[in-house]
């Protein structure tokens, strides 16, 4: 069957307004990869680990969020953790015992994911870390944000709107339009995305530490993507280059050393 000229251009016409189209439509979950646990399987968690406190905070709008506490001795410094992606936080509560940081965290359940209710959205993340944030900030003498690839977005914005002792970002990126634009070089990225997390645009203006870690093996953030944000970085900041993949870096035996260093400089 021969296609005419004007079949050809109008099949072409509807493939460009439909690919977009289904890129804006489907970028949630794209973005976020949600993880939630049922009733069942948050209880079984924390029965096996009844050191550490189970916490809920009601959201200004109502939402019910999640987030597992593990506590310290007193005067610790708080990580709060921020994770990627796809990333249900509480296999975190068997890695950080053994890894002795010297600090209490709050491993924080996206909306959505683990125990926590509601739908993510840059701005919902947003809020949502400032209100864990301001849960303990008279009960912390030292807070730090952990951010890791989509949670270093979360980290950043947290800073740009509260004072931080530090900040740890592993695998983080300049902005999502720019990872967007290396990964869907055929798209309008600039046009299409709502969650943008253009964390560059605030570096210039924070100036608590920074540890950087990337991986130089990372095919979904790779390290030329958080260079600028780095570069930008106006307080006293360390970059440490790990030979491992996006999900490996945990594994190099120089991360956790390195973190438990930065925590106890400050």
């Amino acid at each position: 069957m021969e296609w005419s000229l004007l079949a050809l251009v109008k099949l072409g016409a509807a493939l460009a307004l439909a690919v977009p189209l289904a890129a804006y439509l489907m970028q949630d979950k794209l973005i976020f990869q949600a993880r939630p646990l049922s009733e069942l399987e948050r209880q079984a968690i924390a029965a096996r680990h009844p050191e550490v406190a189970d916490i809920f905070l009601q959201a200004a709008d109502g939402t019910r969020l999640h987030a597992w506490h593990i506590k310290a001795i007193a005067g610790a410094p708080l990580v709060l953790y921020f994770g990627g992606n796809a990333e249900e936080v509480s296999w975190m509560l068997d890695e950080l015992p053994r890894r002795h940081t010297g600090a209490a965290w709050l491993l924080v359940d996206y909306r959505g994911y683990g125990s926590s209710g509601g739908a993510p959205s840059e701005q919902s993340l947003t809020n949502d870390a400032l209100a864990w944030y301001d849960r303990f900030a008279d009960s912390s003498p030292r807070i730090f944000a952990f951010g890791r690839s989509l949670g270093s977005g979360v980290a950043v914005r947290l800073a740009a709107e509260r004072p931080l002792s530090g900040l740890l970002l592993v695998a983080p990126f300049d902005s999502m339009v720019a990872v967007g634009k290396h990964h869907y070089p055929f798209l309008p990225v600039g046009l299409l995305l709502r969650h943008r997390f253009d964390s560059l645009s605030v570096a210039p203006k924070l100036a608590a530490p920074l540890l950087c870690i990337v991986a130089t093996h990372d095919d979904v953030i790779p390290p030329e993507h958080a260079r600028p944000l780095y570069d930008a970085w106006a307080g006293p900041k360390r970059w440490l280059e790990l030979a491992a993949g996006h999900n490996d870096t945990d594994n190099h035996p120089d991360y956790w050393p390195s973190i438990r260093t930065f925590l106890a400089a400050r």
